[in-house]
C-alpha cells in the first residue's frame, strides 16, 4: 500500500470518526431539549403525549389551591390559561400574579403535571421566556399595573380546552 492510499484510509477513518461523534453529541442534546411554551402557543400547536416541556406566564389571581403538598393553580398569558398542579416544595417568592416556568408533561384531560416550578426573584424580573410570550401577545407593559390593566381590558383570560 502507497503513502497516498495510507494517508486517504486516515482520512477517511478520522472524518467516520468525527461524523460518528457529531451524531452522538446531536443525539443527545436533542434528547435533553426541553421547548417553552406559553398557553397561546399550546392551542396552536399539538404536543406529543408525554412530551416533556417548560410552561410560562402570569399564576392567575385566584388560582391558587393548595391541598397538603399538592398545589392547583392556573398559568395565564393573559389570552388563554392552563390549569397546572404540583407536588413539592414551592419556591418562596411563587405567589399569584407573578411570572412562573414550570417544567412537565400535559396531560390528555388538559391538566400541565408540573415536575419543577420556577418563580421570579425579585419584584422587576420576569423569566425571559414569560416576558418574551406577554410581548409577542401584545399584553406586555412593563410592571405588574401593565399587566393588571392587560387583564382589565380583556375582560380576564379564557380558558382553553385539551
Amino acid at each position: 500500500m502507497t503513502r497516498k492510499k495510507r494517508r486517504l484510509y486516515f482520512v477517511g477513518l478520522g472524518m467516520l470518526a468525527l461524523g460518528g461523534a457529531t451524531a452522538l453529541v446531536l443525539t443527545a442534546i436533542g434528547d435533553n431539549l426541553l421547548y417553552f411554551y406559553s398557553p397561546t402557543d399550546l392551542t396552536e400547536r399539538e404536543v406529543a403525549p408525554g412530551q416533556r416541556f417548560r410552561l410560562g406566564g402570569l399564576v392567575e389571581e385566584g388560582s391558587v389551591e393548595k391541598d397538603g403538598e399538592t398545589v392547583r393553580f392556573v398559568v395565564t398569558d393573559l389570552v388563554h390559561t392552563i390549569p397546572v398542579t404540583f407536588t413539592g416544595i414551592l419556591p418562596d417568592l411563587f405567589r399569584e400574579g407573578q411570572g412562573v416556568v414550570t417544567e412537565g408533561q400535559l396531560g390528555p384531560d388538559g391538566l400541565f403535571t408540573a415536575a419543577s416550578v420556577l418563580a421570579k426573584h425579585d419584584e422587576n424580573y420576569m423569566p425571559p421566556e414569560v416576558a418574551d410570550s406577554l410581548k409577542e401577545s401584545g399584553y406586555w407593559e412593563e410592571g405588574l399595573e401593565g399587566a393588571e390593566a392587560a387583564v382589565r381590558s380583556t375582560g380576564g383570560a379564557e380558558q382553553t380546552s385539551h
